[in-house]
């Protein structure tokens, strides 16, 4: 549904910290899933960990929130558009087994509400159909 060069028009992300590269299915103001491809080329391996590379559960976190902040984006209306996104909270992340190099994160996202300018979000990420991470989200525009 939208590729990486579209991502990047909707995201203010860039390497290093882009962290999702492809989006398969959205349903706007309800749902989103995302694909974030995991190389051994990522620069946060080489020190996480030498001779064990695990991508760190806060770049699971953070993959997780962009592809909910696309979602929020593209459920908003113009005046929205123009500003920033931001995250702003987490709750109850949960970290159930690695993602190591060779993996694709599969990013679901549901909007579970919206209150006074907060979204709020469940967010999973799947590795082989297998949960990896699970957490609430929130996030919030702003004027650049």
């Amino acid at each position: 549904m939208l590729d990486i060069n579209e991502i990047m028009k909707i995201l203010p992300h860039r390497y290093p910290f882009l962290l999702v590269d492809r989006v398969t299915e959205m349903e706007p103001g309800k749902r989103i899933v995302g694909l974030k491809n995991v190389s051994m080329n990522e620069q946060f391996f080489p020190g996480h960990f030498p001779d064990h590379p695990v991508m760190p559960g806060v770049l699971i976190i953070e993959s997780m929130a962009q592809v909910a902040c696309i979602l929020a984006i593209l459920s908003s209306d113009e005046s929205t558009r123009s500003k920033v996104t931001y995250f702003v909270g987490i709750d109850n992340a949960r970290f159930r087994r690695p993602v190591v190099p060779g993996d694709q994160l599969r990013l679901e996202v549901v909007a579970t509400g919206k209150k006074r300018g907060i979204w709020n979000f469940t967010a999973q990420a799947f590795v082989d159909g297998k949960l990896v991470t699970d957490a609430e989200l929130k996030a919030t525009f702003a004027d650049k």
